[in-house]
């Protein structure tokens, strides 16, 4: 847990968890919507299984949350502006990951005419999209883990 723990005022984390819990009424929904379907062949529970898995595989590779939270957070950097925020990322890891991030559709390589030619990354829309879907999740585990705490009494 990053140190020392985020301090809002009491008012700030009732709305954070208001809205954490507007979007679990919409997973919710959208669970009941798809479980419509399920278990009616082809859509087995084994087939939304693997479906959940394959499209979360994104976020199971060492550093890519790292990565894309570093884009979502800060917006556009350059290579070694990430690095320096990546705390024990290699050049090496860095560049395959953006490489794979970029042909997965979630960061774009932008180069800037010269001189100097400069590259930066930023998320592309789906990877924003994807920040903003797991943003309440996050603010969810902040609160839960006390990374940030009320300041008041």
């Amino acid at each position: 847990m990053p140190d020392p723990a985020m301090q809002v005022s009491q008012e700030t984390i009732e709305e954070i968890e208001s809205l954490v819990s507007s979007t679990l009424e919409n997973g919710s929904q959208i669970r009941k919507l798809l479980g419509q379907k399920s278990g009616t062949p082809p859509w087995t529970e084994n087939w939304e299984v693997a479906a959940a898995v394959e499209a979360l595989h994104i976020f199971a590779s060492r550093w890519t949350i790292e990565i894309l939270s570093a884009l979502y957070i800060t917006g556009p950097k350059r290579f070694n502006e990430l690095k320096f925020l990546l705390k024990g990322i290699s050049s090496r890891t860095l560049s395959d990951k953006l490489k794979m991030l970029a042909k997965d559709g979630l960061v774009n390589r932008l180069v800037s005419d010269g001189p100097p030619v400069k590259v930066q990354y930023v998320l592309s829309d789906h990877g924003t999209l994807c920040g903003k879907l797991l943003s309440p999740l996050v603010a969810h585990l902040k609160l839960h883990l006390g990374s940030v705490v009320s300041n008041s009494p």
